[in-house]
């Protein structure tokens, strides 16, 4: 009896085996059971499913895969095609390997997993075994083994730490307004991070417009994770060594900002809103009176009629020309906002304009979409159809007829009210086709392209764009700010690490409303924010409808002192800040850097106390704290860091509790520096003085610097009409060198102040006598409260040295 119980049983472990299979909802990739090699192509099959692994670049492989055919290759993120490269692909019947000259990829046949090492044999990153890629009903997901002490950082523009380790994250533009401090998901969504683990250093894209999400250690201690809810399994691997490099890998694939307008560099004063047309006027007249530098004044949505767009409220603008054209004589440029929804309104020409050329997204009926926004039921451009997008850049001669020079494009997400976009609305997307569940994360992009296009070929110049929403590649048509920030302080050390987060996915124009978008913030919390903003890329103060004001003057005199000298020195700057974006349109580098960039593997700044810390270009290092505090501790990362204001040495790899005071922002300079600075103006429109200084820190490390000149509005530049030179600093050859000027530009600077800080025993440069001088960055705070704790001054001890701005190559040796 009990061996025919056995025989019995038997069957019905089987028939309840296949049962499961046939029941199980997770499909896993399975076992490669054909493979095809094409040149730098490995094509497969891995159970049913269609795999494609490609050598991109040496450091760059690609991987896709699919539960059907994979689609026609298409990406409105990527816009580098595959390098020819060298690479050796051999299989056995176990494994496939791809020899690059950079990395090693190893592909198990039963199951399928890839792995990545170095060539040396060092593991980079693996999937995880058992789990690798499957997919829950249409949502694709892969798992990588977690490594030991591995850390996570990028990933765009989200809030929480540094170090993403332990936490999960969803990309689904959101309007987030006055988001808290762990919110997620917000307004762009950039699937690209970097992780870090036995010092080494990878990244990794995920090129997919669906809603996406990371898992990095999120509630399991075995794997990360990052997947989509539709499409393909479509990701780039990059090794390199310096996570610099990989930047740069990441930017190649997705494009680079183009040099931006000078004066988009510049204070940048907005509110929700400014109007009417004699308001705008008084604050431009308010700021020059009391010689606080800017450059741009924003218009919010009450410079339209009822909302609408490309129109003027005549009643509030009478003479719209007419004031921007007064705005440009004093100096200033207008910014106006824009959403997407177009009101359903049959007088409106832009309504009438988008039905005769059919250019709004749909329902599969064909009925267009009807969302509310402020102007009421409005429809909306599909930015992902080729005839949207040209309709569009038609409508920005509206704003080039009106005298504007900067487009802000906000809403975008889409954001309507309900929040609630169905998912079967229908877009082009440049004839591939898709829902919103496509669409939604490349709406804000594309739209912003739109308007960088238009804007280029209308306003026959350098436009700024700004957009609220978009997607990976972003960096080549708007600079991104962060969005409906609130008046507290932690928003605006969140906001740092925010931006240092865009920088490291690429985008290197970034900023975020000084003072906080709601709220009200108290003169003490303004004035740091301030501070901060003088080094952010974009310097913008902007406040909600219904809030205080909170121009510099309103705070006081104590903070307007404050706030004047720091939008000066930002100007000062200026020389340093436009080469610094010149070198992030070449190899991406962002203006904004955590000091994981350059000091990746040590573990100091990825602790709560030190991650906000961040570099301002190359040379400044700025330690921000939340105001009210008394002290503060700061890391002072590998090399020499000057204190900006008083040159006091301080040596690399320490901590130090330094004072806080409220006129004072902690900025320290890295030794072997060179600074390129300008004496101060009150808008880019003015010309500085003919001498450029230019500060050079001793430092025990050789260094060197790119000078970048250009008219700073036309393109230019792009036929080789620029001022280019390489500033170098060599401790060991005790020299200061400039290399021949490249380029057709003739230099704004006829002299060369050369300013020396930590040169105590030197006594000449070049031959000839250097002179002893005092050097203060910030003038004493006047004309506040005698009993204030601001005003009293600071200055360096420097040795100076004037010279011709030759264009040939000249050496100074010291």
């Amino acid at each position: 009896m009990k061996k025919l119980r056995f025989k019995l049983l038997l069957p019905l472990q089987l028939v309840a085996s296949i049962l499961v299979a046939q029941t199980n909802p997770v499909k896993t990739v399975g076992n490669v059971t054909s493979v095809k090699i094409e040149n730098q192509v490995v094509r497969l099959t891995a159970g049913s499913n269609p795999v494609e692994i490609s050598v991109y670049t040496p450091s760059i492989v690609r991987v896709r895969m699919s539960k059907a055919a994979l689609a026609p290759d298409f990406s409105y993120a990527v816009i580098a095609p595959p390098n020819q490269v060298k690479v050796s692909i051999t299989q056995t019947k176990q494994e496939i390997t791809i020899i690059t000259d950079s990395l090693k990829a190893v592909i198990q046949k039963t199951p399928y997993a890839i792995a990545f090492y170095t060539k040396d044999g060092e593991l980079i990153n693996e999937d995880e075994k058992g789990l690798t890629t499957s997919w829950v009903s249409n949502h694709v997901t892969t798992y990588k083994k977690l490594q030991d002490g591995e850390r996570f950082i990028g990933l765009g523009e989200k809030t929480g730490n540094l170090d993403r380790r332990g936490n999960g994250y969803t990309n689904w533009n959101t309007d987030n307004f006055g988001y808290r401090t762990d919110a997620d998901p917000i307004y762009v969504t950039i699937p690209f991070y970097v992780g870090i683990h036995h010092h080494l250093n990878y990244g990794l894209f995920l090129d997919n417009t669906y809603q996406t999400d990371f898992n990095f250690g999120a509630s399991n201690n075995r794997f990360s994770s990052f997947g989509a809810r539709g499409g393909e399994m479509n990701y780039y691997f990059i090794y390199h060594r310096h996570l610099a490099d990989i930047i740069k890998s990441y930017t190649h694939l997705t494009g680079r900002m183009p040099m931006p307008a000078l004066w988009a560099l510049g204070y940048q004063q907005n509110r929700y809103s400014y109007y009417p047309q004699t308001e705008v006027m008084r604050i431009a007249n308010t700021l020059r009176e009391k010689k606080i530098p800017a450059d741009g004044i924003t218009l919010d949505i009450h410079y339209m009629d009822k909302y609408q767009l490309f129109t003027w409220d005549k009643d509030r603008f009478p003479d719209p020309v007419g004031m921007t054209n007064e705005l440009k004589k004093m100096g200033f440029r207008t910014t106006v906002i824009v959403d997407p929804g177009i009101k359903v309104q049959e007088d409106a020409p832009a309504y009438q304009s988008g039905l005769k050329n059919d250019i709004f997204i749909k329902y599969p009926d064909g009925t267009n979409y009807t969302g509310q926004v402020w102007p009421g039921w409005c429809n909306f451009p599909d930015f992902t159809n080729p005839k949207g997008r040209a309709w569009w850049k038609d409508q920005v001669s509206f704003f080039a007829n009106s005298g504007v020079s900067g487009i802000w494009n906000d809403m975008n997400e889409i954001a309507t009210w309900g929040q609630k976009m169905p998912d079967n609305i229908l877009f082009n997307f440049d004839g591939n086709g898709g829902s919103n569940l496509k669409a939604h994360n490349i709406y804000g992009f594309q739209m912003s392209r739109s308007s960088y296009e238009g804007a280029k070929e209308k306003f026959k110049e350098r436009p700024f764009i700004l957009t609220r929403a978009s997607y990976a590649g972003a960096q080549r048509y708007s600079a991104i700010w962060t969005g409906d920030n609130r008046s507290e302080s932690d928003h605006m050390i969140m906001g740092i690490r925010i931006m240092n987060s865009m920088g490291l996915s690429g985008v290197a124009f970034t900023g975020m409303d000084i003072g906080g978008f709601t709220g009200n913030p108290s003169a003490d919390l303004f004035a740091k924010w301030i501070e901060i903003g003088a080094f952010n890329p974009y310097f913008r103060n902007h406040t909600a409808i219904n809030t205080k004001s909170s121009e510099p003057w309103t705070y006081g005199e104590e903070v307007l002192g404050i706030a004047r000298n720091y939008i000066s020195l930002r100007y000062q700057l200026l020389p340093y800040l436009y080469s610094t974006f010149y070198e992030a349109t070449q190899n991406g580098m962002p203006v904004m850097r955590t000091l994981a960039i350059n000091n990746t593997f040590d573990p100091n700044i990825y602790s709560t106390k030190f991650q906000n810390q961040y570099q301002f270009g190359g040379a400044f290092m700025i330690a921000p704290f939340e105001n009210g505090k008394d002290f503060g501790e700061v890391y002072y990362p590998n090399g020499t860091w000057y204190r900006l204001f008083d040159d006091a040495k301080n040596a690399g790899q320490q901590k130090q509790i330094i004072p806080l005071k409220l006129d004072e922002l902690p900025v320290f300079v890295k030794g072997g520096s060179i600074i390129p600075v300008q004496s101060i103006i009150q808008s880019t429109a003015e010309k500085p003085t003919d001498t450029l200084a230019i500060h050079v820190y001793k430092g025990d490390e050789a260094n060197h610097f790119v000078y970048y000149e250009d008219d700073g509005k036309s393109f230019n530049y792009q036929n080789g009409d620029f001022f280019k030179r390489v500033i170098s600093f060599n401790p060991e050859k005790k020299e200061i060198t400039f290399d021949k000027a490249e380029g057709t530009y003739t230099s704004h600077f006829k002299y060369l102040k050369i300013i020396l800080h930590g040169f105590d025993n030197t006594s000449e440069l070049g031959g000839k006598t250097l002179t002893n001088e005092h050097y203060s960055w910030l003038k004493a705070n006047q004309n506040v409260d005698p009993q204030a704790t601001s005003g009293q001054q600071e200055y360096c001890k420097v040795k100076t040295l004037v010279v011709s701005n030759e264009s040939a190559y000249f050496k100074l040796t010291f």
